[in-house]
């Protein structure tokens, strides 16, 4: 997968919206970061995912996703390593990252 073709899945998602912060892109729903593409470096994403979701994706494709280090990723924020990752590989989680926020926006 490239930076293009993430980026397009991810704003393919209805009321995504891409902005930028430290230095990268990122996307929105509701106003919050539920995406990045390009951290640590160019050929990294992240998502941030449910703990549990988190574990799932980790233990079946630990090529492509990893969690982010230290509090953050013990929190679901989730790396994706773009060059092992395909569309089939990352759509279902980043529709995960997409929900999870839409839910927690609709509870507030």
């Amino acid at each position: 997968m490239t930076p293009v073709q993430f980026r397009r899945l991810v704003l393919s998602l209805p009321d995504t919206t891409e902005g930028a912060h430290m230095g990268h892109a990122d996307f929105r729903v509701d106003g919050k970061i539920f995406a990045t593409l390009g951290y640590p470096d160019g050929g990294w994403a992240m998502i941030k995912l449910p703990p549990g979701t988190q574990d799932v994706y980790v233990t079946v494709e630990p090529t492509v996703f990893t969690p982010v280090k230290g509090a953050w990723g013990r929190k679901g924020s989730t790396n994706i390593r773009l060059k092992a990752a395909t569309k089939a590989k990352v759509e279902g989680a980043v529709r995960a990252a997409w929900e999870a926020l839409r839910a927690s926006s609709e509870a507030r």
